[in-house]
């Protein structure tokens, strides 16, 4: 499909439902070229897109963030990181998207564990970020490190701006699609959060790809250790077997960390 008119009229259609209206635009426009090779109609074109929009990231969110109301919430926060209302705030808040509800039993000792010996970290690279952001309470960092996120839903994007700026952090985020484009930013750390299962839906090289590009000293990469449900279903082995073979090959010293909800593997520039 080629004509302009009738790709920008799929791109109204798909980001016609709330749930997809915030949703990168080049993405949508990279996912209505592909399933317009199947040479389906407009509304199947509009359905198959949508699907493939929830299994990379429309699946954590269960219900409508109220970032209005969020927004609002952090103007009467204190300007610091580590005070206790800015970090319980940070934890009320996550239990907004899944995948970081699901870090929330673990993350007094997450960044603790995972990263132990390492940091303060001067610059950070947070990709498909979510609502992640609000755990760098608990992450080692410098003052007024470098913090660049990314993720493919604005109004997260435009809300963690809020965060950044509200907390006096030297830190941007943007709208990003990694499968089209990896970030080329030199940091200390990059975090890859429960991402790689999640674009590889879209395109079964991006994880060899992201551990061939990302130009990071240490790079924490994490996958899910069960389902949305809570099943187990042998997914931390299935997980661990594939990522050895990304990793197998590239200049990476590599350690593994097994929390309850989540596999981690901490890579090292060799």
């Amino acid at each position: 499909m080629n004509d302009p008119d009738s790709i920008d009229s799929l791109v109204q259609a798909v980001r016609g439902n709330p749930k997809y209206a915030s949703v990168d635009t080049n993405l949508v426009r990279m996912l209505i070229a592909s399933e317009s090779t199947h040479q389906r109609s407009s509304k199947e074109i509009v359905k198959a897109v949508r699907n493939k929009i929830h299994q990379v990231g429309g699946s954590y969110i269960e219900n409508p963030i109220p970032f209005d109301r969020l927004h609002q919430q952090i103007e009467a926060l204190p300007a610091d990181l580590r005070d206790s209302a800015v970090q319980a705030f940070c934890q009320t808040t996550m239990q907004l998207h899944t995948s970081t509800r699901e870090r929330l039993p673990i993350l007094s000792t997450f960044y603790a564990q995972a990263l132990a010996g390492l940091g303060p970290f001067q610059s950070l690279m947070d990709l498909a970020c979510g609502l992640n952001p609000l755990t760098y309470s608990w992450l080692s960092l410098a003052p007024q490190a470098e913090i660049f996120a990314c993720d493919i839903y604005s109004d997260i994007v435009s809300f963690i701006n809020a965060f950044f700026q509200h907390m006096n952090l030297a830190g941007e985020a943007s709208v990003c699609n990694l499968i089209e484009q990896v970030p080329a930013r030199p940091v200390q750390l990059a975090l890859l959060l429960k991402t790689i299962p999640c674009l590889e839906q879209l395109d079964k090289l991006i994880g060899q790809r992201l551990l061939e590009n990302i130009q990071a000293e240490v790079l924490l990469v994490s996958f899910p250790a069960q389902s949305l449900g809570g099943r187990g279903k042998g997914m931390r082995s299935n997980y661990a077997a594939h990522f050895e073979q990304l990793y197998a090959g590239l200049p990476w010293h590599v350690r593994r960390f097994d929390f309850p909800t989540e596999l981690v593997y901490r890579l090292e520039r060799a």
